[in-house]
């Protein structure tokens, strides 16, 4: 034998007993996000690089640090580390902005980015998300937040914490990082080497620095005045206010965080976060914002957008696990060719069934229908002669014989 190959270090086989809580997760995003319209949309799993440098962020630790890029015929490719830009990409090249706004999409699939693994947070990771196109009014804004609390309460997540910022547009925003710049300078050769470098690039991210001793600066007087001011123009204000009142009108409990800025360049306005306190110290479950100019620096026409994702692995690890399906029927035989036709026969009405390929004895088979099935389908020779076949509920050890055409109908 060879030696034997292992997963990569950061991905993780789904088994089939784990598979079930994926499913589940997977059909009530399905059926949440269609109650409010959403369309689904599946997009390729690789892009082009630019596609992210342009659309994430080229100061972002994703593009910085965090992608998957290779070459392939003179061109660079990378393996999607988040899916926004890949549906704005889809949006634009397919003429979506001629339909009726507004547009929304939502999707769920792997994502790819080289970070440390740790709890809930892969190298190959899984996320399911929601973008919303062509409507500039807080009404979208909220409305995606809904959506997103009603999905995670549809899957079981009661526990659950908002919290809400406002980044302002381009032009008000740029008064407030020229005056935290300001208030920072003193303190920059304490900084670490990220937010050194972000201090030019992109002020507004040093905010988003988990590194204690950077915490511990940003929380001095000067600077938290600077960050708790009220930069927002006019406009931006009204944007805000208008999703408070909406918030509180749809019952939804929330908390303003104005060190809330989200980890990519591309959102303005309002961003959010949805927590869970059964994370620890990362325990955002889901993120999300407006992301008004994406569109148009991706090459579409002038589109307000916003959204959100959530990763699956993290919320997957916070619900109680599901028991496996049981199919509905084992046919326990030793004549393989009625059992194959008894099989085809019950599947063709839509039961799930499975019968012993390897023909092994009765006992055998019993034991085995009642691991993996509601029913054990008992298909002896008086059965086969007799047209009928033995049901045997396993729960309850309840026997009886039916006409084979009746199998049908026994209840799952």
């Amino acid at each position: 034998m060879g030696q034997i190959l292992k997963v990569l270090k950061g991905t993780k086989d789904i088994l089939p007993q784990d598979i079930n809580m994926w499913q589940f997760v997977e059909e009530k995003a399905n059926k949440v996000f269609s109650s409010f319209g959403v369309k689904e949309i599946r997009t390729p799993i690789i892009e082009v690089t630019e596609l992210f440098s342009r659309g994430v962020g080229d100061t972002t630790d994703i593009v910085n640090k965090e992608m998957y890029t290779f070459e392939k015929s003179e061109r660079s490719i990378t393996l999607r580390p988040e899916n926004t830009a890949g549906v704005v990409r889809s949006y634009i090249e397919n003429g979506m902005h001629r339909l009726p706004a507004p547009v929304k999409l939502w999707y769920h699939g792997p994502m790819f980015r080289y970070e440390r693994p740790q709890a809930g947070r892969q190298r190959q990771f899984h996320q399911v998300g929601v973008e919303m196109f062509g409507i500039k009014q807080p009404a979208a804004d909220a409305e995606i937040i809904l959506m997103a609390t009603d999905f995670l309460k549809s899957v079981g997540l009661n526990d659950l914490e908002v919290e809400i910022n406002s980044l302002g547009c381009p032009k008000c925003r740029a008064d407030f990082k020229e005056k935290l710049k300001a208030v920072i300078k003193p303190y920059l050769n304490n900084l670490c080497e990220d937010c050194q470098n972000r201090y030019e690039k992109n002020p507004l991210r040093l905010l988003d620095c988990k590194v204690p001793e950077c915490q511990a600066i940003y929380a001095k007087k000067e600077i938290q005045e600077v960050i708790m001011s009220d930069f927002l123009c006019d406009e931006c204000r009204e944007h805000y206010k208008e999703l408070k009142l909406y918030l509180d009108n749809l019952g939804i409990k929330y908390n303003e965080n104005k060190l809330l800025v989200r980890g990519l360049d591309y959102y303005t306005r309002t961003v959010f976060e949805i927590k869970s306190n059964n994370l620890g110290s990362q325990n955002a479950v889901c993120g999300g914002g407006r992301y008004d100019n994406l569109v148009e620096q991706l090459g579409g026409e002038p589109t307000p957008a916003i959204g959100f994702a959530m990763g699956m692995e993290r919320l997957i690890s916070l619900l109680p696990q599901k028991e496996s399906k049981k199919l509905d029927g084992y046919i326990v035989s030793n004549d393989s060719q009625e059992a194959f036709k008894l099989a085809q026969e019950l599947r063709a009405h839509g039961l799930n069934i499975e019968f012993d390929l390897a023909n092994k004895k009765f006992t055998k088979q019993l034991e085995k229908a009642s691991k993996v099935a509601n029913y054990a389908l008992i298909l002896g020779e008086d059965e086969i002669k007799s047209n009928q076949v033995s049901v045997k509920n396993l729960a309850t050890g309840e026997q009886k014989a039916i006409n084979r055409e009746d199998c049908k109908n026994i209840e799952v």
